[in-house]
């Protein structure tokens, strides 16, 4: 065979697209001995592919191996929790207890225990309700006014807007 056809089979054989009989030709080729420089690494290769298919396993394997599977059946295979992380977990959760019931105890401190009325007299208190009541009256009372400047503008934008469609219609 010559270089041209190799370099030919090679490439169809990178590209896993060589018959049976072709992958055969490559093979008597890289076994024949008289392998170009250029093609070195292919011959490596294909050496490699022969070593590794003429291996056998030795006449005991069977019974090494069946021994490891019962030896490793016997004992315990995995281990799920084991003591050090019940003990890391343990420890998460208490440390997250104790921050809870810190937290909780300093937002007590913080509020007051409860409401104290600010006025000892019943009638004070009342004149002084009715003070701040009649100081939300008058904000409404002031309210309603600039409302009503709202309602004013509001009808005089529609009357503008009414002016112009009749003008747009005449037009």
């Amino acid at each position: 065979m010559d270089l041209h056809e190799v370099e030919k089979l090679l490439e169809k054989y990178w590209q896993c697209e060589t018959s049976l009989e072709e992958e055969q030709k490559l093979r008597d080729f890289f076994a024949s001995g008289t392998i170009p420089a250029s093609q070195q690494g292919a011959a490596d290769f294909f050496q490699y592919l022969k070593a590794e298919k003429e291996k056998t396993l030795s006449k005991n394997f069977d019974g090494v191996v069946t021994k490891k599977l019962r030896h490793r059946q016997s004992g315990k295979i995995v281990e799920m929790i084991g003591y050090g992380n019940m003990a890391r977990i343990a420890a998460g959760v208490v440390v997250v207890v104790a921050a809870t019931f810190l937290i909780r105890q300093e937002i007590r401190k913080s509020y007051p225990k409860e409401l104290q009325d600010t006025y000892s007299d019943p009638k004070m208190a009342f004149e002084e309700t009715k003070r701040a009541l009649e100081m939300i009256s008058n904000s409404f009372g002031k309210a309603k006014k600039e409302a009503s400047k709202m309602q004013m503008l509001n009808e005089a934008e529609k009357k503008i807007q009414a002016k112009s469609v009749d003008e747009k219609i005449n037009i």
